[in-house]
């Protein structure tokens, strides 16, 4: 087993580590933050109590996507987790909508907190030998502060990309120390590579591929990030519209090639366009990829051309692909 291969099957089935401290990292404080959040995404954050938290995805008027988020409820603000090339575009953007009687304060905190996903089936183990309770019986999201070996941690449940195990969050000056103590135990570190084959195959949608305004956050499959009951938000017309009358007209699928593709390849059928290839890699399960198939060309197991190679369509775990009942 090469070492890419190696990496890929700790973060599944072993337990591996990526620094995701470059992923934006907003603060937002004062009375009307969660009302604030609420308005301007497509998750439900008034009813969130501290201790708890969510998916959600910031959209345009015409709902095309711009970022998908996490949000952590903390006792007086919201911690909000954002991708790592749009954390100066969301910051700005929300400070937009801050209007003059708003009570709500944004700050960017990115290069204050260091941030890790620990994954794979035994990631709880290494918590545990760390001296951390058992969590996983909370829900997906809630997040406590334990201290390990001196350093205050943040652990939340689930990660970016599906897959069973923790985002852990601190000072980043005990960072070093926090990646040295979980490495010790035999977590395998997750390189930049590694983690593109890994969100390919999970098929976790990332800004400037998947997430662009050419797509809404359906089309990508996001739908449980979505409220479909709280009432108005920027976008929540045309999403409203879109549920209740289901009009959606392509999907984020995943797609087993049987070799290497350029992104923006046209996928075909029987010689006619019926979507785009947005991202690409080498995984261990061979030449994986990702792109918007038209709804009415079908789903899994279609047999696809993306340029002249011949590839499958194929259920991605991330996300999600049908009307919620």
């Amino acid at each position: 087993m090469n070492n890419l291969n190696k990496i890929l099957q700790s973060a599944k089935s072993g337990v591996a580590i990526y620094d995701t401290s470059d992923w934006g990292k907003i603060l937002v404080s004062d009375r009307d933050r969660l009302r604030f959040l609420h308005n301007q995404s497509t998750a439900d954050f008034e009813k969130r109590q501290s201790g708890e938290g969510c998916d959600t995805v910031f959209v345009t008027s015409t709902a095309r996507t711009i970022d998908l988020a996490t949000g952590l409820i903390l006792d007086d603000e919201v911690l909000l987790i954002t991708s790592p090339n749009r954390r100066k575009y969301l910051f700005d953007w929300l400070d937009k909508y801050i209007f003059f009687a708003d009570r709500v304060k944004l700050k960017d905190v990115t290069d204050t907190l260091a941030s890790f996903t620990l994954m794979g089936a035994e990631s709880a183990s290494i918590l545990a030998q760390l001296g951390c309770p058992d969590l996983n019986e909370l829900p997906l999201h809630s997040h406590q502060v334990h201290h390990v070996n001196g350093i205050e941690i943040r652990i939340a449940i689930g990660t970016e990309l599906g897959l069973p195990g923790y985002r852990l969050i601190c000072d980043r000056s005990s960072a070093p120390a926090l990646k040295e103590a979980i490495a010790n135990l035999g977590a395998v570190t997750v390189d930049e590579n590694a983690w593109e084959c890994l969100r390919i195959q999970q098929g976790r949608p990332k800004p400037d591929a998947e997430l662009t305004e050419d797509y809404n956050p359906l089309e990508v499959g996001l739908w449980d990030t979505i409220s479909f009951t709280k009432g108005c938000y920027i976008g929540q017309e045309t999403i409203a519209r879109l549920n209740t009358y289901k009009g959606v007209k392509q999907y984020l699928w995943g797609i087993k090639l049987a070799g290497s593709v350029a992104v923006g390849t046209a996928i075909t059928v029987d010689d006619e366009k019926v979507g785009v290839l947005t991202s690409c890699s080498e995984t261990d399960a061979g030449i994986m990829g990702l792109g918007y198939v038209r709804s009415k060309a079908g789903g899994v197991g279609l047999k696809v051309m993306v340029g002249d190679v011949e590839g499958e369509i194929i259920d991605l775990p991330f996300v999600r692909h049908e009307y919620p009942v």
